[in-house]
């Protein structure tokens, strides 16, 4: 624990904890599998030249059992100490569903909610802490010209996970869509220090973005990656109200840059005492396209991706970070794919379809639904499934059980994706709205004076 605590607190090794613990509390950490675990944890290679001390005289007991032998000591809980491997394909992972990193206690949450409505500017609401992150709203016939007044940028939509992440220097939290954080043991050095392994950390930094799952075309492997698309706070300075183009280069800048440094550092040294491979997930910044590229995107990229996409997101690049439902962040879905999550109830052989209005469940009356063949209703009751839409038999089909969500959608998203779905803009009517709009003055002069831009980066 002392360790630990140490480690967290302290932008140190283990090696110098333990050296710190030791000198403090000589002879120091005298059991193997609790050093050889504590190297594990923190994803770092030990040393040869730490050795493990004896046990010492006062720890040895006095007692002995009817054979004139010592008795055990009791100072740890009876289970084994962590598993140790080098073998990584032990660690594949293969469902958005899994529950990744250690909760942690209820007030240090408390605790780091209040910085993240801090770093979005909002005060907490009357209905208790709810997840702040920015959502998209459905492209319809009518939002869709505001592509024609704003200059807007494209991504694919990744069928994953949605987290937010906050980086401090006694941990990474994974904060998902029910406002819970969970503690994953993950290294993010700043930028601007020496060579080899940083000596700040970045300490209160938000970001948001999504948890894919690749799946490598030659070995099948499957890889856990976590896409950053948008930062909200840097080292407890918030940067919400600074445009996006900013904000997205930031990431690159001060988060992904770093590390990446740092990595080919320790990888080139003779002694790698961090091994990023151990991380839980792999980290990358998001890209995100011009408009001019969208049928590139849809036609080329989007196939060849090795994880799951729906559809498209359209981001405002001029647009500062905006909590909760965001009115001019676009998402367009393939028509087969649009859909409504509902909360799902069987009750006296009535199966119920519900969202929330005001914080309350509304029944969707007349509403119906069509499951797998032999499924058993009884095992979706009360929870929440996200559908698509039969129109021609103005059915709903299930598509899967939304373990992430913990409430249905608003009525008003409904009716968003309602119209969505009406409007039915296919992926032609897309290409040729983008077409035209593209040809726009705006969107003429700043493509071509981005696309020089980009070719400067380079």
């Amino acid at each position: 624990m002392i360790i630990h605590y140490l480690m967290r607190t302290l932008p140190i090794s283990v090696s110098q904890a333990i050296k710190i613990f030791s000198d403090a509390r000589p002879p120091g950490i005298y059991k193997p599998d609790y050093i050889d675990a504590l190297y594990a944890f923190y994803h770092e290679k030990k040393p040869e030249m730490v050795v493990c001390p004896p046990t010492p005289e006062w720890k040895k007991s006095s007692e002995l059992d009817l054979n004139g032998d010592a008795m055990p000591d009791d100072d740890d809980d009876g289970r084994p100490a962590a598993p140790l491997t080098d073998n990584l394909e032990a660690q594949v992972v293969t469902s958005n569903d899994d529950i990744l990193g250690d909760a942690i206690p209820q007030d240090q949450q408390n605790y780091l909610q209040l910085f993240c409505y801090q770093a979005l500017k909002m005060t907490p609401g009357g209905r208790g802490p709810q997840f702040p992150g920015s959502h998209p709203v459905s492209l319809d016939r009518e939002n869709l010209q505001l592509l024609r007044q704003r200059y807007y940028y494209a991504t694919w939509k990744a069928d994953g996970t949605r987290y937010m992440m906050l980086i401090t220097m006694d941990g990474c939290f994974l904060i998902d869509r029910h406002f819970n954080f969970r503690r994953v043991q993950m290294r993010f050095p700043c930028r601007h220090t020496n060579e080899g392994l940083a000596e700040k950390t970045h300490h209160f930094t938000l970001l948001d973005g999504e948890m894919v799952i690749d799946t490598l075309p030659d070995t099948q492997k499957q890889e856990r990656r976590y896409l950053i698309y948008d930062m909200m706070a840097l080292n407890h300075v918030s940067v919400i109200e600074r445009p996006f183009y900013e904000r997205w280069r930031m990431i690159d800048k001060e988060v992904i840059g770093p590390r990446n440094y740092e990595r080919q550092h320790i990888y080139q040294s003779r002694n790698p005492y961090y091994r990023y491979e151990l991380e839980p997930f792999r980290v990358r910044r998001k890209d995100f396209f011009l408009l001019s590229t969208v049928t590139k995107l849809l036609k080329e990229f989007i196939p060849k991706l090795s994880h799951e996409a729906d559809g498209l997101i359209f981001q405002g690049w001029d647009d500062p970070y905006v909590p909760r439902t965001h009115e001019g962040l676009l998402k367009w879905k393939y028509p087969e794919m649009n859909s409504v999550d509902f909360l799902f109830e069987v009750v006296d052989d009535r199966e119920l379809l519900y969202l929330h209005e005001r914080g309350k469940k509304k029944l969707m009356e007349g509403s119906r639904i069509v499951f797998p063949d032999g499924s058993d209703l009884s095992a979706y009751s009360g929870k929440i499934i996200e559908c698509s839409f039969d129109t021609d038999n103005q059915k709903w089909i299930w598509m899967r059980t939304r373990v992430d969500k913990g409430t249905p959608n608003d009525y008003n998203t409904y009716r968003k994706v309602m119209k969505s779905i009406t409007d039915n803009i296919t992926e032609e009517v897309l290409l040729n709205e983008i077409y035209e709009i593209i040809r726009l003055p705006m969107y003429a002069d700043r493509i071509q004076s981005d696309s020089k831009a980009h070719v400067r980066r380079r």
